[in-house]
């Protein structure tokens, strides 16, 4: 190329501001190219006449991602046409011939002195098309819902910064036949993700905060169970799923009690299971972490941030952060999953605590001002909301997830910052979906094509979001028709039996025989991770049960010291195995459990008795004893039991299993109290590698 016409190319390329996607067109759309020396590079332009004969228009240019940018300066006089591009260096401008029988202006473009052939083509409206591609779309929808078993769902779909099709079909409460509507609220789920990267993303913009920079820069307690991992960490790896931690998500899935920070202070005691970076390992803790950093920065609770920084400027009035709220409006669905074939409603699953993951409850019509502001360079009605930059960081790929795809038309995803990013059938893809407890979610950006997507169900697990979206995207990019819908419904027919096979073989890995090492009785009690919290053994009927996060599960013997979870009303630890433990005294002194599949089973320690810490119980023990002819005073400081021999100093004494307890500084010291009528301490014993030695409370004079 030569040197001239590389500085008008480059004047083009550098000068146009980045966005994406096409417009409408001279009293009319038109679409065509500017034929440089190397590339044609197509344009879309959309000209209108107002009612006072002012001539007034966009261009788009896709490649350069350069959206709506205005025309001005135009001269029509007859077939002659001429128009430039506003506000760029170099006065771009297009002066050609217009043919109403071809549909077709030709003529030169020039800029900065150099000048090239452009062709423009007369075309159909973009957004009528849009419009046509979807007309009948209703029935596709109701196939969905019936071939696999839904009981509503609501859709919308954007095409740039105009809504071209909304709507809700089914039921939102199948009880009460309530219709769904595209105003309903349903959660979003982990679809919330890209909400809080967003709202960080605008204090990025403001300077508030450096995406990588460490975690501890905003947050200087924050600790991981790695001391290098904990310095290096940054917000990028928090909400790109690269922090070296799995899911633990037990720790926070209904736990109604712990705060976010003191959730976030429990992952010091989580397992990390990969190095920094090293590996994708999707975490909703870590963006509980991303939200509690948000508070941080702004001294405000991650929904008041999310509404002041998303929310308000893209109108999203009804949309909330908890279920609790959503009950409380006159459209909302209720939640259910699909069992033995059949619908059941289930209980609404409030997360509001790690809300900053997937707590965000919306309509499809609100969502649609959220793709909006994606698809249209971080503008919503004309008002900038984010840098486009910092959305453009968001929608690219930051880290590779190591999936592999088994289909040809949709590739392997990586992951942004609260987006997968991947290709489907050729075109640019960026997506997330959420689930949880009755309701499914898929949010889809087609952003090089302008289109955006919203589907939302409320069933537990559902794939029809985002069948509905691939069907939906396939007409809009007139690409060959796919039936997702009915293969899906096939799939799930031929996989029903497979699962009641695997399901009849789960007794197989039983061992016939075995018994109880020890009394029903001494498996109760409350058992302990720091990371975890506590996981609560008691009696049930004839055997036991198990609370965690206040949810309740019976147990029953298994094999051996193993117990083996029952469905009560909540089906969270259905089938899973608790293992456990005797300690060198014999006794029961811990429980496995395999609460996090990617790290060995979680060790829950039993806690003694409740009562061997607390002050006023602990006051009964105290006195003077005689051990061996020596005096002994127990004394109690605070809620902390001492024992002091003759002139020796004080030591702690903790509290043990088996009603004992053990010097703080030579734990392989036991010392068991004794007690005669009305639960008073006679005594205690001294257990010691040479024997065991008694000593007698001493007799007030």
């Amino acid at each position: 190329m030569k040197k001239s016409v590389r500085i008008a190319v480059l004047l083009l390329f550098v000068f146009l501001p980045l966005c994406a996607q096409a417009s409408d067109g001279l009293s009319g759309h038109w679409k065509g190219a500017i034929q440089l020396p190397d590339t044609p590079l197509e344009v879309e332009i959309q000209i209108k006449k107002s009612p006072a004969a002012e001539w007034t228009g966009t261009i788009s240019i896709p490649l350069q991602q350069a959206k709506d940018l205005p025309l001005t300066g135009f001269e029509v006089k007859g077939e002659a046409v001429r128009f430039a591009i506003a506000g760029i260096p170099g006065d771009p401008t297009f002066s050609g011939t217009l043919n109403t029988e071809t549909g077709l202006i030709e003529g030169t473009f020039t800029q900065g002195g150099q000048e090239f052939p452009f062709k423009l083509q007369r075309a159909d409206d973009p957004l009528v098309m849009a419009k046509s591609a979807l007309k009948g779309f209703d029935e596709v929808i109701q196939q969905g819902l019936e071939s696999l078993t839904v009981p509503g769902v609501a859709m919308a779909v954007v095409r740039n910064d105009r809504l071209i099709f909304a709507g809700g079909y089914g039921l939102r409460d199948m009880e009460n036949r309530l219709p769904m509507t595209a105003d309903t609220l349903l959660a979003i789920g982990s679809s919330s993700k890209a909400f809080t990267t967003f709202a960080l993303g605008v204090l990025t913009d403001r300077g508030r905060v450096d995406w990588d920079k460490p975690v501890r820069t905003y947050i200087p307690w924050f600790q991981l169970t790695d001391p290098v991992v904990t310095e290096r960490l940054t917000p990028r790896d928090m909400v790109t799923h690269r922090s070296g931690m799995p899911r633990h998500d037990l720790v926070w899935y209904n736990n109604k009690t712990a705060t976010r920070e003191e959730l976030v202070r429990k992952m010091a005691h989580l397992e990390l299971s990969r190095d920094l970076r090293q590996e994708f390992q999707y975490n909703n803790l870590m963006f509980l972490t991303a939200g509690y950093l948000l508070e941080t920065l702004t001294g405000k609770p991650w929904e008041s941030s999310i509404r002041d920084l998303v929310f308000a400027p893209l109108d999203m009035k009804r949309s909330n952060f908890s279920v609790v709220d959503s009950r409380k409006d006159s459209d909302f669905a209720q939640p259910y999953r699909e069992r033995d074939g059949k619908l059941e409603k289930i209980p609404f699953r409030d997360i509001t605590t790690v809300g900053p993951a997937g707590a965000i409850n919306s309509s499809v019509n609100e969502m649609s001002r959220w793709l909006m502001v994606h698809l249209y360079n971080g503008k919503y009605n004309g008002k900038a909301i984010i840098n486009p930059a910092t959305l453009a960081d968001m929608h690219r790929s930051h880290m590779t997830t190591g999936d592999v795809s088994s289909d040809p038309r949709v590739s392997a995803s990586d992951y942004g910052m609260g987006w997968f990013i991947d290709h489907y059938r050729g075109h640019r893809r960026v997506h997330h979906g959420g689930n949880i407890d009755g309701f499914s979610c898929m949010v889809t950006l087609l952003p090089d094509d302008g289109l955006g997507f919203v589907a939302i169900t409320n069933k537990n697990a559902a794939a029809l979001p985002e069948l509905l979206i691939r069907t939906a995207a396939d007409r809009l990019l007139d690409l060959e028709a796919v039936d997702w819908i009915a293969d899906a419904a096939k799939r799930k027919q031929e996989q029903a039996g497979e699962v009641k096979k695997a399901q009849a073989k789960k007794a197989e890995r039983r061992i016939a025989g075995t018994q109880l090492s020890h009394a029903l009785i001494d498996y109760i009690g409350t058992y302990h991770h720091p990371g975890y919290g506590d996981l609560v053994v008691s009696k049930r009927g004839k055997g036991l049960q198990f609370s965690y996060n206040s949810m309740l599960t019976a147990l029953e013997h298994w094999h051996y010291d193993t117990f083996n979870g029952k469905r009560l009303e909540d089906p969270t630890f259905e089938d899973m195995k608790l293992t456990f433990q005797t300690d060198a005294d014999g006794f029961i002194y811990r429980v496995s459990a395999p609460f996090e599949p990617m790290t060995g089973p979680i060790l829950f320690d039993k806690q003694p008795d409740a009562r061997y810490r607390d002050p006023e119980f602990l006051s009964t023990l105290t006195g003077e004893y005689t051990l061996m002819g020596q005096k002994v005073i127990i004394d109690l400081k605070g809620d902390v039991l001492t024992i002091r021999v003759a002139n020796q100093p004080a030591s702690e004494l903790v509290p043990a299993l088996g009603d004992e307890f053990y010097l703080k500084e030579v734990k392989i010291i036991r010392l068991k109290f004794i007690f005669g009528k009305g639960d008073i301490a006679k005594g205690f014993e001294i257990y010691q590698p040479q024997g065991t030695f008694s000593a007698e409370r001493m007799k007030k004079e």
